[in-house]
């Protein structure tokens, strides 16, 4: 495949870089009137919006419009398969346009029509054809927002940045959780689908908050250059070929150990909460959404840990803890049924997932640097992720229905463990750090 059309990219000046400890937008964010708020509150409200529908509208057709469960699984495969296959083409599509705002407003629009008409028509075809869009639009949040605080903060400050947009993130999906239960129970399990375009409007406007030119484009698709590149000069940049992508050994080592990272994690939450259902019938939804909620108030303070650390420590050390943490926590669901151990080793969801979901962006933003293919580079590993995370559900119910819950932990930690050596291993630390004015590259990019 041949080259995109170059374009002209003045490096930026000495002067520019903030100093290691701040959080600020670049000076040119600044003069052009970005307030970081702004990017606080498109992660606070968007916060996985489309995906926190997921478990309501599977509940809401089997409970209350009594679909049968062949049927709820073909929309919800058929939605899944779709939005995967999207992931890349989505990615190059972020990479090359502009026009990253409108991408995210179309997306939330899209979104807002989808959920309205399952609140107007939850039959099959309609159920089934806005389940789809919504999957597909859904794939758009995650790239375009990393592309965009990118583009608006430098590498220097883009650590903590990243793990502000986590806590925000993660601090959202609680408040939106709480405020989806207290709509489905005083009013109607069906009245939480008029709630996405009520928090779509309000996304759009604090997307519209962000300065369009603000945003530094090159610098949002990756294409700013090396550490130890000259200050001064004007270079035409031209995007490396999308097959250089297969050719760079820590992209692929790191999506190889993210499938499998998330073949191991994607079960056990529902794992967790079927052992739970059996255990405590009575209150097993409950105990199911304190599982949920439990992780993400966790997550909150690892993003921002995280961010503060990831420049000092570097990716590598930071990502070896989350794979470490993950076949412990399998291994401890083993142990016990009672509902305080289950949630009380839900906790480890939080440490281990939050440092992966704050870091993910941040190193695949290392490996591409100065490629002009970010959000495609990020689009292939969350594709790949997602994979796993798809394959992952029909193992553990196979392995559940013929040997048990502890024989599925079990595997899904040794999986983890396998993937945990593997990054030791095989990943290079992807955190240039300047030495004597240059820039250091990672092994095998």
């Amino acid at each position: 495949m041949g080259t995109s059309q170059s374009t002209r990219v003045a490096l930026p000046a000495v002067d520019e870089k903030s100093p290691p400890d701040a959080d600020l937008p670049n000076k040119r964010a600044v003069r052009k009137g970005f307030q970081p708020i702004s990017l606080d509150a498109v992660n606070f409200l968007l916060s996985d919006m489309q995906g926190a529908l997921g478990p309501y509208l599977v509940v809401f057709l089997v409970t209350q419009q009594h679909w049968s469960k062949s049927s709820v699984g073909l929309v919800t495969t058929i939605g899944g398969l779709l939005g995967l296959t999207m992931q890349v083409p989505i990615g190059m599509l972020i990479d090359a346009t502009r026009a990253k705002r409108a991408v995210v407003v179309a997306a939330t629009t899209v979104l807002a029509v989808g959920a309205t008409m399952i609140f107007l028509t939850p039959s099959f075809w309609p159920v089934l054809f806005a389940h789809t869009i919504m999957a597909v639009v859904g794939d758009v949040f995650g790239p375009a927002i990393a592309a965009i605080t990118l583009g608006l903060y430098t590498r220097e400050t883009l650590a903590r940045r990243t793990g502000r947009n986590g806590a925000f993130d993660h601090a959202g999906n609680v408040s939106i959780a709480i405020v989806t239960a207290g709509v489905g129970y005083y009013f109607s399990q069906r009245g939480v689908f008029l709630l996405v375009p009520v928090f779509g409007a309000m996304v759009i406007a604090a997307v519209l908050t962000i300065p369009a030119n603000a945003i530094d484009h090159s610098r949002a698709r990756g294409a700013d250059p090396l550490p130890g590149a000259d200050a001064s000069a004007e270079v035409v940049f031209r995007p490396a070929r999308v097959l250089s992508l297969a050719k760079m050994r820590a992209l692929g080592v790191f999506a190889g150990c993210a499938l499998l990272f998330q073949f191991a994690n994607a079960p056990l939450l529902a794992l967790a909460g079927q052992k739970l259902a059996i255990a405590h019938p009575d209150v097993a939804t409950a105990l199911t959404s304190a599982c949920i909620i439990i992780a993400q108030v966790v997550m909150v303070p690892m993003a921002i840990l995280v961010g503060r650390m990831a420049d000092s420590w570097g990716r590598k050390p930071l990502l070896l803890v989350a794979f470490a943490v993950l076949p412990i926590r399998a291994a401890l669901y083993t142990v016990s049924d009672h509902a305080l151990w289950l949630l009380g080793v839900q906790l480890l969801d939080g440490v281990g997932a939050g440092i992966f979901i704050t870091l993910l962006p941040l190193l695949v933003a290392d490996i591409t640097q100065g490629t002009g293919r970010y959000n495609m580079a990020l689009g292939v590993v969350i594709t790949v992720q997602g994979i796993g995370g798809s394959l992952s559900g029909l193992a553990v119910g196979l392995i559940v229905d013929h040997f048990g819950y502890s024989a599925a932990f079990v595997t899904m930690g040794i999986c983890a463990a396998i993937a945990g050596v593997a990054f030791f291993l095989f990943m290079p630390e992807t955190l240039r750090r300047p030495i004597g004015g240059a820039g250091v590259t990672p092994k095998g990019r």
